[in-house]
């Protein structure tokens, strides 16, 4: 019986990550969608629920961590792996214990990203 490919949210505010990643994870016969805030991306949940969330941490109004924070709040388990520019002092930690499984530093690595991604997919 086919199965359906896993969907992959990016949540990203800059347009060129947001192609990038989603040509990415195309390529690897993953099915993105792309949100340019979290606040889209919460929009959308009532639609569907997608087996795997790729979050930028620094974002106008609603931070990858607080959009976190929203998901735990609302009952929400997605597997997460966040993704940042400017590796913070306890921002790692943070965003782990609001149940992140990576957090990654920009510039992504293409492999280390998808090994990632199969890591938050796999978690129980």
């Amino acid at each position: 019986m086919p199965t359906s490919p896993t969907r992959i949210a990016i949540v990203d505010d800059d347009p060129g990550v947001l192609k990038a990643l989603e040509r990415l994870f195309a390529a690897y016969r993953f099915q993105p969608r792309t949100y340019a805030s979290a606040r889209l991306f919460l929009r959308s949940l009532s639609e569907e629920r997608p087996d795997c969330l790729v979050l930028d941490l620094q974002m106008p109004e609603m931070t990858g961590l607080e959009l976190q924070h929203e998901l735990v709040r609302s009952g929400l388990r997605i597997p997460t792996v966040v993704i940042t520019a400017d590796d913070e002092r306890g921002v790692r930690q943070q965003c782990e214990s609001a149940g992140a499984i990576e957090f990654l530093c920009k510039p992504l690595n293409q492999r280390t990203l998808i090994a990632a991604v199969t890591k938050a997919i796999a978690a129980p």
